[in-house]
């Protein structure tokens, strides 16, 4: 076999025979004196003996010889069996003070793995990795990998028994009877449509594991009935407090997919955790799904109210010309007859009599403030009508906080709008009642909050009241001013920030590379904003592509770089792999990226301990990714030759095939790619990503669909992070309204592979001022293409040096205010540490720093980002080969939503389904797709490049530009056929069996 080449550094270190060992070696002759001390090092490293000679690369085998002045190849006559080797065996173990695992070692190490591994961690390879370490600890030589399998499952199980035994007696036998009746009640068939519809006589366990409609009163009020018959139950709010986040997460999606009948079958104490669990979590989903909904309603109330008003204003708006002239004919027509009548004076005066003047006051009532009063008298109508019914009774369920006193009047104002919701047609509050002041009802409201009554006395309108305070209360909600009881994204804002940060204060700052001391900081990013711009400065007179000047469409003045054309040598490549590798079909693609990588092998149940064959669970899985990343659809490719129907593929989609799950595959695939790459070819590894959007149509009766203003349709986004050479890091789904920005810094920091990111390339909708300060704490390099570079202003390092770059005064603006970043330069690290460390994730912490929002560390992190954005665009504009490099970056994502296209091709690239975990499901086995076909071509283009008569071929530009993102060869269309005993032959560019013989996992 092939090893990696071992380094002369892992070498000395591991391989190394001590003096004291040396003393064992002694009287030991030929390859007995070899065997045994390479048999001696491979035990002191890895705590177990080797299994036969394949375990010792050459290169070992050659340093070790060396030390025992032994010829390597007498290493080759060294006997694997018999009573020599265990002789060697007793002497290495007496030396290192091991002894072998008995079955009470095994008994005692399994307990302790249950104990103290398994009841917080539910990943097998990772509790396989501390029973190995906990053996080192213990002198206890590692058992066989069997054996160590089984101790595995026996501690997972022992775990998780305990668990159920223990949370089952947390509740009361009223609380059990009421879980366990969820499934004595649900019928298998109506959980297979995954709770889809919404019949009345629907179980209450199909209602709780439904997803939420799309915008609308139904949905809400669907969603409260939900809210309201999970708390029935009675789950006590601290059932989970000591349970690990991921085994809660593991059991809430076991209960998820496994059906009722199978819940049935269950011990008492199994089924009520699980389903314990599920409730647990979908009743922290339900919260937020209302907050969403709460959210999306006022504003659909608002931009309804405004669009009915604005076209029936320009159904009916005729423009009035010459209104000067009019103006005149009708002074001089009332001064010529001052006593004359109206109708037999004025209006013969003016052009079109009565009617002319009628539009005129027309026109100025659609363009002065009558405008806006009878936008907010139709909103009024329209929330008291239709929707004000689902969103009193949501008050009802939602319980709201915030932790800022200047917003508690919104929160009385809510308590206020809730103790009066049932009081019938009043329409003002009684006299004597105490409504509080917010900044809903001031400035635009204020008219129509406050009416006189028939008696003249200053009343507040009911109705009006409560439209200006669920507007009021939207606000706050979207910057986490005001949070929501049992939610988990829009939980409380200081439960995002780590609770450990003050006692490991130090060490959360080593990890970010920051100093302690903020003038440190603040020195350092000053002195890069001086060298930027002083550089930009004296290099401006030669840049002939940037211009720096007075000018009302901006200061700047920039010419981008010209489009490279492609090199006629990958063409020349590429068609060499169209013909040896002709019409290859995608399955075959996706099967060969699978078989080489065993990105399958870790896939297990979520449902507990599978029975199916690893050959058979194999097949399923890659046919239900290859539903899912074409949208074919599981019905369609079940048509196909390959043995399976579309009820077993169905099963195992939904009971392995989770977006977890999903996503570890494209890692492992993405990670594979790393490894497979000839770095001579594709050079050294890369540490910069590109990032950005593609739009995906998908069906309007969810939640997560919206619409998309810059794409002018409803859909959902898919965010990828795609690295130079066109391997996908990650991925993830977004409603059209999300910020990219977030989405740009959750991949990069939170991508999963074995890849370091420190650049990141994206267009102008990735990057704000946030955006800088964010990357800048997090070792992030934010490159981005900035569309409207002619308006950024650049931002001076010092007050009072107004005469500084001379060249720049043109694009200059104010100092940055240092003060502001040293006052909030703690908590910016704090929320940077929240962001790093995953206590929140990054569209929490940027939905707090909005415009809308009075917080003191966004204007901290806003100048942190102005600071870091001007050193960008002064040594953009200066760096012609930056500005290449951006731009190369980004057309490797475009080519990779190009390719989108290409292989989603099902259902004309609809996403068409209501559930949004299946929209995430479709995304990720596109990526899965995508990986495979840029693994896949990765190894074909350097089998071809291999060849002494391609080897020389590519010149330095076509290096540069050389991409595995091409799909010529690739049949995407067609019947599905999947024959796991026929391989790709890499070596040959053919399909036939290839080195991996039979072909199986």
């Amino acid at each position: 076999m092939g090893w990696q080449p071992v380094g002369m550094d892992e070498l000395v270190e591991h391989w190394t025979v001590l003096d004291n060992e040396l003393e064992l070696v002694a009287g030991k002759r030929g390859a007995t004196r070899l065997g045994f001390a390479l048999l001696l090092k491979h035990y002191t490293q890895h705590g177990r003996f080797p299994r036969g000679r394949a375990e010792f690369p050459d290169d070992v085998v050659a340093f070790v010889s060396g030390q025992m002045k032994v010829p390597a190849a007498e290493f080759d006559s060294y006997q694997w069996t018999g009573s020599t080797i265990e002789y060697h065996r007793a002497q290495i173990r007496e030396h290192l003070g091991f002894r072998v695992c008995s079955v009470q070692d095994a008994e005692k190490v399994t307990a302790w793995l249950a104990a103290n591994v398994a009841h917080a961690e539910r990943n097998a390879d990772r509790v396989r990795e501390e029973l190995l370490k906990h053996c080192r600890e213990e002198f206890i030589e590692s058992p066989a990998p069997d054996r160590i399998t089984r101790m595995v499952r026996s501690a997972l199980h022992s775990a998780e028994e305990t668990w159920f035994a223990r949370i089952t007696a947390r509740l009361t036998a009223q609380t059990r009877a009421r879980v366990l009746a969820l499934v004595a009640t649900a019928d298998d068939a109506e959980e297979d449509q995954g709770g889809a519809g919404a019949e009345d006589g629907e179980s209450v366990l199909a209602l709780v594991k439904a997803m939420p409609g799309n915008v609308s009163l139904e949905s809400m009020l669907r969603e409260i009935r939900k809210l309201t018959a999970i708390r029935a139950i009675g789950l006590p709010p601290s059932l989970f407090a000591d349970v690990a986040p991921k085994v809660l997460a593991s059991w809430r999606q076991r209960a998820a997919v496994e059906s009722p009948s199978h819940l049935r079958r269950r011990s008492d104490e199994a089924a009520v955790t699980l389903l314990s669990a599920l409730l647990v979590e979908r009743e922290r989903e339900v919260t937020d799904s209302l907050v969403d909904l709460l959210i999306a309603t006022v504003h659909r109330i608002g931009a309804r109210a405004e669009q009915r008003v604005t076209n029936e204003l320009i159904n009916a708006f005729k423009r009035v010309s010459g209104k000067e002239n009019i103006l005149f004919a009708i002074a001089e027509a009332s001064l010529a007859v001052p006593d004359g009548e109206v109708r037999e004076v004025v209006f013969p005066a003016v052009r079109g009599g009565e009617q002319t003047l009628r539009e005129l006051v027309h026109e100025y009532k659609t363009k002065g403030p009558v405008y806006r009063r009878t936008v907010q008298t139709t909103l009024k109508a329209s929330y008291t009508n239709h929707y004000r019914k689902g969103l009193i009774e949501l008050l009802g369920v939602l319980e709201f906080r915030s932790n800022n006193c200047a917003h508690r009047p919104v929160i009385d104002a809510l308590g206020l709008v809730q103790r009066y919701a049932k009081a019938g047609n009043t329409t003002y509050y009684p006299l004597g009642e105490s409504a509080p002041e917010h900044r809903g009802t001031r400035g635009q409201w204020a008219e129509l909050v406050h009416r006189a009554d028939k008696r003249g006395r200053r009343r507040i309108v009911r109705m009006v009241y409560e439209v200006a305070t669920f507007q009021a209360l939207r606000e706050q909600l979207r910057c986490k001013e005001v949070w929501v009881v049992g939610a988990g994204r829009w939980c409380n804002p200081d439960e995002d920030l780590p609770a450990d940060f003050e006692a490991r204060r130090s060490e959360h700052y080593g990890e970010l590379r920051k100093p302690l001391d903020a003038a440190v900081f603040i020195s350092s990013l000053r002195q890069e904003m001086e060298q930027a711009l002083t550089g930009l400065d004296e290099a401006l007179p030669e840049l002939d592509w940037v211009e720096v000047t007075e000018r009302k469409a901006g200061a700047i003045k920039f010419t981008a770089p010209e489009a490279q054309e492609e090199p006629r040598n990958l063409r020349r490549v590429k068609n060499e792999v169209s013909r040896r590798w002709s019409a290859v079909p995608l399955i075959d693609m996706l099967k060969e990226a699978v078989l080489r990588t065993g990105c399958l092998k870790a896939v297990a149940s979520v449902a507990g301990s599978g029975h199916l064959a690893a050959e058979v669970l194999a097949e399923r899985l890659m046919l239900a990714i290859y539903a899912y990343g074409t949208n074919t659809g599981i019905r369609s490719v079940a048509g196909g030759a390959h043995g399976h129907t579309e009820e077993e593929i169905r099963y195992v989609r939904r009971r392995y095939l989770t977006p977890e799950t999903a996503r570890q595959i494209a890692v492992e695939i993405a990670n594979a790619t790393f490894a497979a790459r000839d770095a001579g070819l594709w050079g050294a590894g890369s540490t910069a990503v590109a990032s950005d959007s593609t739009h995906f149509r998908s069906w309007d009766q969810n939640l997560f669909t919206e619409w998309h203003s810059r794409y002018g349709g409803r859909g959902i986004l898919v965010y990828w992070h795609v690295e130079r050479g066109s391997v996908v890091v990650h991925s993830q789904t977004l409603r059209a309204s999300a910020s990219e920005v977030a989405a740009m810094v959750e991949g990069a920091i939170r991508h999963g592979t074995t890849m370091t990111v420190e650049g990141n390339y994206v267009d102008s909708h990735g990057q704000s001022e946030i955006g800088f300060g964010i990357t800048r704490l997090l070792n992030v390099d934010l490159l981005p293409r900035i569309k409207q570079i002619n308006r950024v202003r650049l931002y001076r390092p010092n007050a009072g040096e107004t005469g500084a770059y001379p060249n720049l005064q043109a694009a200059l603006t104010r100092p940055i205010r240092w003060d502001v970043i040293d006052a909030n330069y703690d908590q910016v690290i704090k929320y940077a540490t929240a962001i790093r460390t995953g206590t929140a994730s990054t569209e929490a912490i940027l939905s707090r720093f909005t415009r809308a929002a009075s917080h003191p560390a966004y204007q901290a992190m806003l100048e942190i980002g102005r600071a870091q954005r001007t050193c960008f665009v002064a040594r953009y504009l200066r760096d012609r080969q930056l500005q290449r490099e951006i731009e190369e970056g980004l057309n490797v994502v475009e080519s990779w939503n190009a390719a989108n296209a290409v292989i989603y091709y099902g259902k004309g690239g609809e996403i068409s389904t209501n559930r949004r975990e299946e929209v995430e499901m479709a995304a990720l086995c596109l990526r899965i797709l995508q990986a495979s076909l840029v693994y896949v071509n990765t190894l074909m283009l350097q089998a071809v490049l291999a060849e002494p008569a391609w080897a020389g071929l590519l010149g330095p530009a076509d290096r540069r530009g050389l991409t595995p993102l091409f799909w010529s060869h690739v049949r995407p269309y067609g019947e599905v056929r999947l024959d796991m005993g026929s391989r790709l032959d890499l070596a040959a560019g053919r399909l036939g069996v290839g080195p991996s013989g039979s072909g199986r996992p």
